[in-house]
């Protein structure tokens, strides 16, 4: 009896001696793979990148996972693995805080949700317009800006656009956000109160019919946010913002009717733009600008080269240029990274047919915010 109860103390010390290696291998390696986040986040500050890859983490956990044959054990794993994961973010999180994220408008605005959704722990910098939240980012005050080019309810936003085009910003990621007005007053109001509405002309836009309906007058501010801080500040029952819920918390406001806008599928794509162009493959869209050579056929060849390597248009956009009267530039998105040998044999013959080409920008298709 007592040589059995040796046998299993002894068997007991030597797996507590196991696991107590095992913990020292672990907390060396922990530390050795923190230090390598830190690698990471350095490498998605300089471009711009959010700490989130959600891609990148399923393959990580779908690639280890696969090494535990015993299937018990591997639902342990995966756990685990997650609970890691979420550990290196809050990390990055953490170190995210000294980043700087430019955008136009004030807090409340679309642009300011954006930033924070993206970036949730950077510190967000306010710019008068997109041209300032450009400059931000070139003469280094910023690391990132974001900035709207386009929604599905008014289509393009070519101040944005032909900022890219003229710049040398990269895009290193496109994010959806969707949008959903409300009607905002101050506290203690009914919708029956409001006579004037005021909001960005696009808000106005989206909200015509509701706004028609309640026989309201509009009066255009420069953004949602600028309004729904007008009607927080002028205290009148009388007035009312179009705008986010967001922006009403931020201002002290009550919703008084949600989702007015007419379009129930109004999405605002946001890019976020850095000094340097990431090269990831989890990145798989590509956005061109070019010019082209002022021939006939010109613009069909461009297009019938980029299908010719296999890439699928999503997206072809003309812009005016500036200084040339009826002379156009054009934005386009495909589908798959040129940052291989299809995609520079693909750039080498685009450029025998353009006067000007650049690589604008990568990004993952779809990202919602």
């Amino acid at each position: 009896m007592q040589k059995g109860l040796t046998n299993m103390a002894n068997k007991l010390e030597r797996a507590r001696e196991i696991i107590n290696e095992v913990d020292t291998q672990m907390a060396e390696l922990f530390v050795k793979r923190m230090r390598a986040a830190e690698l990471v986040y350095e490498h998605k500050k300089e471009y711009g990148l959010p700490i989130l890859d959600q891609k990148r983490e399923d393959q990580v956990i779908a690639s280890n996972s696969a090494k535990i044959e015993d299937d018990v054990l591997k639902g342990y794993y995966i756990d685990y693995l997650k609970n890691l994961m979420s550990l290196s973010r809050a990390y990055q999180y953490r170190m995210q805080s000294g980043l700087k994220v430019a955008y136009s408008g004030v807090e409340g605005a679309f642009a300011h949700i954006a930033a924070g959704r993206i970036f949730p722990d950077s510190t967000r910098v306010s710019c008068r317009d997109f041209k300032a939240a450009y400059d931000a980012v070139v003469k280094g005050d910023c690391d990132a800006a974001v900035l709207p080019i386009e929604n599905s309810f008014a289509g393009e936003v070519g101040q944005t656009i032909d900022l890219i085009f003229s710049g040398n910003l990269y895009i290193n990621g496109i994010y959806e956000l969707e949008i959903h007005q409300n009607l905002l007053g101050i506290p203690g109001v009914t919708v029956e109160d409001i006579r004037k509405v005021t909001s960005h002309p696009q808000a106005l836009s989206q909200c015509h019919d509701y706004i028609k309906l309640r026989g309201f007058d509009a009066e255009e501010a420069s953004n949602t946010a600028v309004a729904a801080k007008m009607v927080a500040e002028r205290q009148d029952k009388t007035l009312g913002a179009i705008a986010s819920v967001e922006t009403a918390e931020i201002y002290g406001l009550k919703v008084l009717e949600a989702n007015i806008n007419k379009s129930g599928e109004n999405t605002t794509r946001f890019a976020v733009l850095s000094k340097v162009m990431a090269n990831s493959p989890a990145l798989g869209n590509s956005v061109l600008m070019f010019t082209v050579k002022n021939e006939a056929g010109s613009l069909a060849n461009a297009i019938s080269i980029i299908g010719k390597y296999g890439y699928n248009m999503t997206a072809l956009r003309s812009r005016p240029l500036r200084k040339h009267s009826w002379q156009y530039y054009f934005y386009i998105e495909i589908d798959g990274t040129i940052n291989n040998d299809t995609g520079a044999d693909m750039m080498e013959e685009l450029g025998q047919v353009c006067d000007q080409l650049k690589v604008a920008g990568t990004f993952a298709a779809h990202t919602e915010i």
